[in-house]
């Protein structure tokens, strides 16, 4: 529909409407329903939440807990039917077994009794005075806990309640913070145990494992992302050509370094005699997919950059354009920061509640006074919500980054008095943002989790597939994944001219795309190649930022190597890395198509009359003019539009 004062023109038997694209003023709530959608959604995240607190123990996968229930490394509270239960085992902090030479898997249970101890043995114990003497002399206690330990050599029942003699040395093993026998025979019984225990879990909690296994290394991958972030970001901000030459460099010999790291690495797993654990082998075949995958992009890439190398020179001017927009909005900067920070906040809130929905489960009593863990029905369904959220949320934060981004732009650009910019543009912004056009956000960020659920669904089954001599199933699910890619990237790309469009007109979400779509129909030839390239150095500052980010991962993680599902790990740094770089590069990137939209409706509108001059820069107009050899086409342009009739812009208040 028309807005009041808008124009019609006749033409024939057809009468078009002509959209008045103005930055309004006064505006209305937008897709109010799809608001209330992600209320409910995040309602059914909250007992979600709730649930994974009440049930769920995070720390009995990491610290480990002995067979009466208490968490090893932390004070516990006493479970009902079991007396040694609720003891404080702040000092003891690892796990023995009192059986280590023989132990046996019955259910995914050793069926050794388990204690907490301060300190594992370091000598072989042979007798009852050695366990006594070691409790002692190291304070560490191998009996169960109501023995008393001068009582070791006078209770009778001493033998069942104390480790089977003789006790072999051992050491702590650094994930599930296990006593380890050192002894030869009973190692190799202790690991096969052990092996059998870890290869039986499922995927979800093997994941769980690598990650709290290697939770310090991921935070200072995250941190190191960061420092990449803010070196692309300072780069684009003074663009010279030195720099995006050094920058397109690095990016070159990140790609191929990465990649022959991952070649190497997989090949050095996959002739390792000593890969017997599941994880190991998922490292492996995970490494042969990062490898592929890697080689793909890098040819892609270097393809592309041999391409595009002429356009070179275009690029840095367009990024000194940019700049220059950005230093009349200098806050725009920061706003990736906050972005960032609320990101962190939500996936530490989403880590934890996915690990502790890992280890939701009932403690139910034995007649030995033992306690046993029951896994609870329906986590499997909780998890998979979980996860939807975590889409649906980080591309909601995205998005309101971009709307807020897009809002200062609008507000700038359609300014008459470009040496005197409106006051607190992003302020403005953001308030626009909260109070009418949250709804329009939740709907562009549901597209996108719509399209990318299928997706990893058809992975899902791909890896399925694997098993099974399918060969047309697997080539038929990989078309369809990357189909589903494809269609995820053109969207995303879309939303940021619609949420620039709903910032200028203040329109719902459909209505902004069908006008986004009119007028980048009538402009995307003057525009596509040098918007392209914009986003294509744009995207190599992200390929950096990730690429640099992994090869930290790899050198980190390669050195912890037992037991560890590290190469997960490793993929959601590398998703974190490129989320966080994604963050940041969308002031440049957002900045740029918001930019080229404003010129197009600019262009689209006015005549550069006196009656409906221009609100472009000259800067920017004779950069487009200059690398699209408009200057002939624009005249055209001028004399057809002297004949028609045009709508004033009119500058937001």
């Amino acid at each position: 529909m028309a807005r009041p004062g808008g124009r019609r023109q006749d033409s024939g038997e057809c009468v078009a409407e002509l959209r008045e694209w103005r930055p309004v003023v006064y505006r209305k709530c937008t897709d109010p329903l799809w608001l209330l959608l992600f209320f409910l959604f995040w309602a059914g995240s909250m007992f979600i939440t709730g649930y994974a607190v009440m049930a769920g123990a995070a720390e009995r996968l990491v610290l480990g807990y002995d067979s009466f229930g208490n968490i090893c490394g932390r004070k516990n509270t006493p479970v009902k039917g079991a007396p040694l239960s609720g003891q404080d085992m702040t000092n003891k902090k690892y796990v023995f077994f009192l059986n280590s030479c023989s132990l046996e898997m019955q259910s995914l249970k050793i069926s050794s009794v388990s204690l907490c101890v301060s300190s594992c043995p370091q000598e072989q114990l042979n007798s009852l005075e050695d366990l006594q003497s070691f409790a002692r002399n190291n304070g560490s206690c191998l009996c169960v806990y109501n023995l008393n330990v001068s009582s070791y050599t006078l209770n009778p029942k001493a033998a069942e309640l104390c480790p089977t003699l003789p006790v072999p040395p051992s050491k702590s093993f650094p994930l599930f913070n296990r006593c380890v026998p050192q002894h030869p025979e009973c190692y190799s019984k202790y690991a096969s145990v052990l092996i059998s225990m870890v290869n039986e879990m499922d995927v979800f909690h093997r994941i769980l494992s690598g990650i709290l296994a290697g939770r310090d290394t991921v935070i200072g991958l995250s941190v190191l992302a960061l420092a990449f972030c803010f070196i692309v970001v300072l780069t684009f901000r003074f663009s010279r050509t030195l720099l995006v030459h050094t920058l397109i460099a690095l990016v070159v010999f990140g790609l191929l370094f990465v990649s022959g790291v991952l070649w190497w690495l997989y090949y050095d797993y996959r002739n390792d005699p000593s890969t017997e654990l599941e994880t190991q082998k998922e490292n492996v075949k995970f490494l042969l997919g990062y490898a592929i995958f890697s080689t793909i992009i890098t040819i892609v890439l270097l393809s592309l950059i041999l391409v595009l190398r002429k356009n070179l020179q275009f690029t840095v001017q367009l990024f000194q354009i940019v700049g220059k927009i950005i230093s009349r909005i200098p806050f725009l900067l920061f706003q990736p920061l906050w972005t960032f920070l609320i990101l962190i906040v939500y996936w530490i809130f989403w880590v934890a509640v996915l690990l502790s929905l890992g280890t939701a489960g009932t403690a139910q009593t034995t007649s030995e006074g033992q306690v046993e863990y029951r896994a609870l029905s329906g986590i499997c369904y909780m998890a998979w919500y979980h996860f939807v959220g975590l889409i649906w949320t980080s591309e909601f934060i995205l998005a309101c980054q971009q709307m807020t981004i897009a809002g200062a732009v609008v507000t700038c650009y359609f300014n008459r008095n470009k040496n005197s910019p409106p006051r607190h543009p992003v302020l403005s912004s953001i308030s626009i943002l909260f109070c009418y056009h949250l709804g329009t956000v939740v709907k562009g960020s549901f597209l996108i989790t719509i399209l990318r659920i299928p997706r990893i669904v058809l992975l899902h089954l791909f890896n399925i597939l694997k098993q099974k001599e399918s060969a047309c199933a697997k080539c038929l699910l990989k078309c369809c994944s990357c189909w589903l890619w494809c269609q995820e990237g053109c969207l995303s790309y879309f939303n940021q001219h619609v949420y620039t469009t709903t910032a200028i007109n203040g329109t719902s979400f459909c209505t902004s795309a069908k006008d986004a779509v009119h007028i980048l129909a009538k402009s995307s030839a003057e525009f596509a190649s040098i918007s392209c390239c914009g986003d294509f150095i744009i995207f190599l500052g992200k390929v950096f930022v990730v690429c640099f980010t992994v090869f930290g991962g790899l050198m980190a993680f390669n050195y912890h190597r037992e037991l560890q599902a590290w190469v997960v790990p490793l993929l959601l740094v590398g998703f974190f890395a490129y989320l966080m770089s994604h963050s940041f590069l969308s002031v440049f990137e957002v900045t740029l198509d918001a930019m080229f939209l404003c010129f197009a409706i600019d262009m689209e509108t006015n005549d550069g009359s006196a009656e409906k001059p221009y609100f472009v820069d000259q800067e920017l107009l004779m950069f487009v003019n200059q690398s699209n050899n408009l200057t002939e086409g624009h005249k055209h342009r001028t004399m057809r539009r002297d004949n028609e009739d045009g709508t004033e812009l009119q500058p937001m208040t």
